[in-house]
Parts: C-alpha cells; structure tokens; sequence
C-alpha cells in the first residue's frame, strides 16, 4: 500500500501492475485532504490507514484505476461528460 500526496508517473502505477487484480489498481481518494492511498487488496484497508492518518470517512472515496486503459477512459468520460 502506499499514500501518496504528489503526483507519480503512469510508470510508478504501472509497477504495481500486476498486484492484487491483474490490471486494476485500487485506489481511495481523500476530496478535502487531496491524498491517494493505492495498491491495496480491498478498499477497506486503504480506508482504514486512511482513517488513522486523520481523514474523515465521509471524505473518502474508493476508485479501481485500470492504467492500461486510462486514456481511453478519460477521452470517453470527457466527450460525454461537459
């Protein structure tokens, strides 16, 4: 698992490939604190580390990011999305 409050590279997440799930990357979001937790088997543990590093549960937000397919995801999300 690692938490991570700076941008990485799309080679940095592509090194926790193949993890838990083959091509996916779970990832929690913290909205308020801006911070990333990645690379853990299920949601909840990412949640919980969050949690104890003082995020709020009601800030937290679980994401399965897929990079292999991240920019095509992104031009779809963005043509139907204005």
């Amino acid at each position: 698992m690692r938490i991570i409050s700076q941008p990485i590279s799309h080679a940095e997440l592509n090194a926790m490939l193949p993890g838990y799930f083959g091509d996916m990357v779970k990832a929690v979001v913290d909205i308020k604190k801006e911070i990333l937790g990645l690379d853990a088997e299920l949601h909840a543990d990412i949640e919980q580390e969050l949690l104890s590093q003082g995020s709020e549960l009601t800030d937290l937000w679980g994401i399965n990011l897929y990079p292999d397919i991240r920019k095509r995801i992104i031009e779809v999300v963005s043509k139907l999305i204005k």
